[in-house]
């Protein structure tokens, strides 16, 4: 029975070997081949620079079915377009790459699917390199240029710009119509005093001067171009402030710095006045500072107090103004948002209180139990005294008892007293001593005494640790910090302290200074402001 069964079995696979032989031949008969999809031949097709468009269509071979879908199943980035057609467009902006990471790879995953349930994938890696642009230059206000005095004029930095934020630099171009004299500063501030024939060559028209915009490090270069001509008219003056945000945020305590630089197409002789107005009258009009005639700087530090609790924030608007002998005036508005925030000096002096006083208090402590373990000490040694005395009056009271035959007449009355008191005298000094009421007991006095230096001894460990683990300000600013000083507090007022006996109004005849803390606990620091 079982090799009939196993005959089926082999007759069964043998047919399904033979079905799938014959598949396999009709297979290769007709050129069936499994679907796959065909990228585009050219070399570094896929290696691309950003702003560049790339543009193909994918293909396939093999396969049972004629008509094919294509989609991307994953890494579709931003700007890609891709249709069921498999056409894919692209064209990487100038963000996805920069002067520092200077390329970037785009994984994206291609699959193709037939009518016949037929899928095939294909990965490609796409290579973005970063393409620098030169910076740009938009029209520049003209250099208005007066006699006889030292002109300055800097270049407007928001007319100058590069696309990629490199840092830029001005170069100057001699034979591009600088006149002789003219200084251009890598930074675009111009100087020029003309002289008469300069001077009277402008005022038969304008002139220009170009120069070099250059970013850095790349090198790229834009030319700027620059109007000359003489003041004919009482311009306004004007500034410019570094940094340039309309909005000024900072947090209490933390200094604000502004920098301004005047100009006055006239000369700087024409300015009369630079200075501010403020909504809110606890910024101090000394917070200006002049440096030279036309450089001035705000510096300004808000205090903890600025901002009063519950407030988060304070905002308020300052406006700057440059005026000029004829009353012309130019303004530009800030606004300030002063953050309140907590005074860390102040909570670092209150939490260092905290910390001082807890080992204050276990160094009192300590100084109480060094008087109280040498006041045991003393009781001790006095007990042991006192016993050996009283055993030494016994033996002498005993011995004379007992030799009062030997020496005293018979039937003297003197033999009798002699017994009588030194008897009496033995057994009540031996009652006594038995009962310890002359004296104190030494087995006490010595468990007290122990006790006192075994606590001792804790609380000076653990004061050691206290000192030592909480001596510098970060660890005080710890969240911890306060549930560790509860358990140090909690050691010195354990009920086991009453066995002590201490005095409750013992008062400490030394002076709880820095030192004498330190002289006890030698890792407690002191608090230092400049501490960090």
């Amino acid at each position: 029975m079982v090799l009939k069964n196993l005959f089926k079995i082999f007759l069964v696979l043998t047919i399904i070997s033979v079905f799938q032989g014959v598949q396999a031949q009709d297979n290769s008969r007709s050129g069936v081949t499994p679907l796959q999809i065909l990228l585009p031949k050219e070399s570094d097709w896929n290696v691309l620079d950003e702003g560049k468009e790339i543009n193909f269509h994918l293909q396939t071979k093999g396969g049972k079915g004629d008509s094919i879908r294509y989609n991307i199943v994953s890494g579709l980035a931003k700007d890609m377009k891709f249709d069921s057609l498999g056409h894919f467009v692209w064209t990487p902006g100038y963000d996805v790459a920069d002067r520092i990471n200077t390329t970037k790879f785009f994984p994206v995953v291609f699959e193709a699917q037939s009518l016949n349930g037929e899928t095939a994938s294909r990965e490609v890696v796409f290579k973005v390199t970063h393409v620098n642009r030169p910076p740009q230059v938009d029209e520049l206000k003209p250099f208005y240029i007066q006699y006889k005095t030292q002109n300055l004029y800097q270049v407007d930095m928001n007319s100058v710009r590069d696309p990629d934020g490199d840092p830029v630099v001005f170069i100057p171009i001699l034979d591009g119509g600088m006149p002789e004299g003219m200084k251009l500063t890598a930074g675009g501030e111009i100087m020029w005093e003309a002289s008469t024939k300069q001077f009277n060559t402008l005022k038969e028209g304008p002139r220009y001067m170009e120069f070099y915009v250059e970013d850095q490090p790349s090198k790229a270069r834009t030319k700027g171009k620059l109007r000359l001509e003489i003041t004919q008219m009482d311009l306004a003056p004007d500034f410019t402030m570094v940094p340039q945000n309309p909005v000024i945020k900072s947090p209490e305590n933390v200094r604000i710095n502004l920098r301004f630089s005047l100009s006055d197409p006239n000369g700087e002789g024409d300015i009369a006045s630079f200075n501010f107005i403020s909504e809110n009258k606890n910024v101090p009009k000394g917070a200006l500072v002049k440096n030279t005639p036309t450089n001035y700087e705000f510096i300004w530090e808000p205090g903890y107090s600025f901002v009063n609790d519950p407030y988060d924030t304070l905002a308020f608007n300052m406006t700057f103004y440059v005026m000029d002998k004829s009353q012309n005036k130019r303004e530009k508005t800030v606004r300030f948002v002063i953050k309140n925030t907590v005074d860390q000096s102040e909570r670092d002096a209150y939490v260092f209180g905290l910390y001082k006083g807890a080992l204050v208090n276990a160094w009192g402590l300590l100084e109480q139990m060094q008087e109280k373990e040498s006041y045991l000490k003393k009781a001790y040694s006095r007990a042991k005294k006192g016993k050996r005395s009283r055993s030494l009056m016994n033996a002498t009271l005993g011995a004379t008892t007992g030799l009062a035959p030997t020496f005293t007449k018979p039937g003297s009355d003197t033999r009798s007293y002699i017994t009588t008191i030194g008897g009496t005298t033995v057994a009540t000094v031996g009652a006594l001593e038995a009962t310890e009421v002359i004296g104190k007991s030494t087995n006490g006095l010595l468990d007290r005494f122990n006790y006192v230096v075994q606590k001792k001894n804790e609380l000076q460990n653990k004061g050691d640790i206290f000192a030592r683990e909480y001596s510098q300000k970060s660890t005080r600013r710890a969240p911890d910090f306060i549930k560790r000083l509860d358990e140090f507090k909690a050691l010195m007022n354990l009920s086991g302290l009453v066995a002590l006996e201490l005095d409750a109004n013992w008062e400490n005849k030394k002076e709880a200074t820095d030192a004498a803390i330190k002289k006890t606990f030698k890792d407690f620091m002191p608090y230092s402001k400049d501490e960090n």
